[in-house]
C-alpha cells in the first residue's frame, strides 16, 4: 500500500513536468465594516511535496480552510490533488478574514486539475463556507458584499442557499443559491440547470406586518404620550424620568409603532449592519421594522459601540435607523453611556483597532428612561422617597450634563392612580398617532428636499436659522427662560428644533409662542436632575 502511495506521487511529480504548472483564478469578495471589496484567488498546484499554503494577509479561519476544503473536496467524490498547492489571496497587503473563501478555494483546485472549465467560471463572484461533507453553509454579510459587487459592475454570484432569501431584494444582478460545492460543479459543467434566485419586492414583504406593542394599552400617561409623539415626528432624543412601575419601559417599547415605515434604502442599510453582525433573520431576509435595541446595563463598552477582533458592529449600530433603548440609564457604566455623545451628533461611529478601523452607521433614536433617585420615589406624588440628599446626588451624577443636553425631551412620568388603571376603553391606537406623526415627517422632508436631512432633530446651522425664526414675543419668552433654568448654547438650539417639531404637526408655518411654551417645559429638568 505505501508502495503504492510513492508510486502515484512520482507519476504526479513526472505529469507535472510533462504539463507545466496549473494555474486557476476565480473571484470572491472581502468585507471591510459594511463595504465589500473584490478579492482574486489564484490558485497554483505544482510539483512538490503536498503541502497547503495560503499567502494574502489571511486570518486563522482561511488558513484553516484547508482541511475543510480537502474533505469537502473528497466527500463530494472528486480527487484532491497530492501536490504543493500555493494560495494567493489579491489584493495581497488588505486583511482576509471569514471563511467566505472555503467554495472558490475548492472550485479553484477544481479549474486548476481541469475537472471544471475556467472559462464557464470567470464571469462569477463565488461566495461559500464548506462543511466536511461538501455542503455550502450560510454566511454572515452577504447582502453588503452583493450591493457593493452590483456598484462595481458585477452581476453573476454564486451563494449559500441559506442566503438566498437576504439576496432577492437585490435587483438587476444574478444570483445562484447553491446547497453544496457538487451541485456547484454540477452547474458549471452544464450538467444541470440552476435557476437564479427570484426577485422580491419590499412591500411583498411589508405586507401584513404588525407590531406587538401599540400605545392603545397604556393607560393613562398623556403628557409622556404627547412627548413621544414630537419625539417621533422630529426624530428627537427622549428621556423618561420616573417611579418604578409608572410604565416607562411600556412607553418605550410601544415607540416604533408610532415612528415612520422605514424606505427600501433605510432598511438596505439597517439590514447590512445585521447581516455583518450575524443577527439577520434568514428566512425574513431584510429588516422591515426599525430596530429597537435594548442592551442592559452590563453591557460593556465594546458591545455598545462595536469592536472585538474583527470590529463588528455594536448596540448603537444596530439601533442604526430604530431606537436605542436605555433602561434604568444611570446604571450603565459612566464610560459607557458617554461615548454615546459623539455618535449622537454625527450618525457614525468609527471603530479604531491596531489592524483595522472601520466606520459604521449609528443615527439612532435615543430613548432612556430613569429614576429620579436610588429609591425611585424623589418627587413622586404616591410614595416618599427614603434616599439621602448625598446618594441622590452620587445617583444623579452619573449621567452628565453634555448628553443630558443632547436629549431633547425630558418627561416627568407619575405612576397612575387605580381609576386610570381599571378603565376598560382602549386608548388612542398607535397608529392614528402615527398618521400624525407621517405628515409632520411629510412637511420635513419637502422641507429639507434639497440635502441629506430628513427630520428637524438633524437640521443644519444653516436650515436652523432660516426655518427655526422667532418673533418679539417669542424671542423674549426664550430669553427668560434661558436665564431661568441656566441652559446651555445646545439646550437653546434643542428647544427651538422642538418647537419647530411642534408646529409641524400644529401644521403652522411659523413658530408660535404656544410651541416655543411647550418645547421649553420639556428641558425644565435640566436644571433639576442634572449634576
Amino acid at each position: 500500500m505505501f508502495d503504492k502511495t510513492i508510486d502515484n506521487f512520482f507519476q504526479n511529480m513526472l505529469e507535472f513536468k510533462k504539463e507545466g504548472v496549473m494555474l486557476a483564478k476565480i473571484l470572491s469578495f472581502g468585507l471591510s465594516g459594511i463595504n465589500g471589496y473584490p478579492v482574486e484567488i489564484e490558485l497554483d498546484i505544482n510539483a512538490g511535496l503536498p503541502s497547503y499554503d495560503v499567502v494574502g494577509l489571511a486570518d486563522t479561519a482561511i488558513k484553516e480552510s484547508k482541511s475543510r476544503v480537502k474533505a469537502a473536496i473528497k466527500n463530494s467524490t472528486f480527487n484532491y490533488p497530492i501536490n504543493k498547492v500555493i494560495i494567493n489571496l489579491a489584493p495581497a497587503d488588505t486583511k482576509k478574514e471569514g471563511s467566505m473563501y472555503d467554495l472558490p478555494i475548492a472550485l479553484g483546485i477544481l479549474v486548476a486539475q481541469d475537472i471544471v472549465s475556467n472559462k464557464s467560471i470567470k464571469d462569477y463572484v463565488i461566495l461559500g463556507e464548506l462543511s466536511l461533507d461538501g455542503e455550502i453553509r450560510k454566511l454572515n454579510g452577504i447582502l453588503p458584499m452583493l450591493i457593493s459587487a452590483k456598484q462595481m459592475g458585477y452581476n453573476k454570484f454564486i451563494i449559500p442557499k441559506a442566503n438566498a432569501m437576504e439576496a432577492s431584494f437585490i435587483d438587476e444582478i444574478e444570483v445562484y443559491p447553491m446547497e453544496s460545492l457538487k451541485q456547484v460543479v454540477s452547474f458549471f459543467k452544464g450538467e444541470i440547470n440552476v435557476e437564479p434566485n427570484n426577485n422580491k419586492t419590499f412591500e411583498s414583504a411589508l405586507k401584513n406586518h404588525s407590531f406587538k406593542h401599540d400605545f392603545k394599552y397604556v393607560k393613562g400617561q398623556i403628557s409622556a404620550k404627547r412627548a413621544m409623539e414630537i419625539a417621533a415626528a422630529g426624530g428627537h432624543n427622549i428621556i423618561l424620568i420616573g417611579p418604578p412601575g409608572a410604565g416607562k419601559t411600556m412607553l418605550a417599547k410601544c415607540f416604533p409603532s408610532i415612528l415612520p415605515d422605514l424606505t427600501f434604502d433605510e432598511s438596505l442599510e439597517v439590514t447590512k449592519i445585521h447581516s455583518v453582525a450575524g443577527v439577520l433573520d434568514a428566512k425574513q431576509g431584510i429588516v422591515i421594522e426599525r430596530p429597537f435595541r435594548s442592551p442592559h446595563h452590563t453591557a460593556t463598552l465594546i458591545a455598545l459601540t462595536g469592536g472585538g477582533m474583527k470590529a463588528k458592529p455594536g448596540e448603537i449600530s444596530l439601533a442604526h435607523n430604530g431606537v436605542l433603548f436605555l433602561d434604568e440609564m444611570p446604571e450603565y457604566a459612566r464610560n459607557t453611556i458617554e461615548t454615546l455623545r459623539q455618535p449622537m451628533e454625527d450618525g457614525y461611529i468609527t471603530v479604531a483597532r491596531n489592524a483595522l478601523t472601520v466606520q459604521y452607521p449609528a443615527s439612532f433614536l435615543l430613548v432612556a428612561s430613569m429614576n429620579p433617585c436610588p429609591c425611585g420615589y424623589y418627587g413622586s406624588t404616591t410614595n416618599q422617597c427614603k434616599c439621602s440628599p448625598a446618594s441622590i446626588h452620587k445617583y444623579l451624577s452619573k449621567i452628565s450634563g453634555p448628553l443630558m443636553d443632547r436629549i431633547d425631551l425630558h418627561i416627568e412620568v407619575d405612576a397612575i392612580n387605580y381609576e386610570e388603571l381599571t378603565q376598560y376603553e382602549l386608548e388612542e391606537p398607535s397608529e392614528r398617532i402615527k398618521e400624525r406623526v407621517n405628515k409632520a415627517r411629510a412637511i420635513q422632508l419637502d422641507r429639507f428636499k434639497e440635502s441629506k436631512v430628513y427630520s428637524n432633530a438633524k437640521m443644519s446651522e444653516k436650515d436652523f436659522k432660516e426655518y427655526c425664526k422667532l418673533d418679539k414675543a417669542c424671542t423674549d419668552l426664550l430669553e427668560t427662560a434661558f436665564k431661568k433654568f441656566n441652559l446651555s448654547a445646545r439646550a437653546y438650539n434643542r428647544i427651538l428644533k422642538v418647537a419647530r417639531t411642534i408646529a409641524d404637526l400644529d401644521g403652522k408655518e411659523s413658530i408660535e409662542k404656544a410651541h416655543l411654551m411647550e418645547a421649553i417645559q420639556y428641558r425644565t429638568l435640566d436644571k433639576k436632575y442634572t449634576v
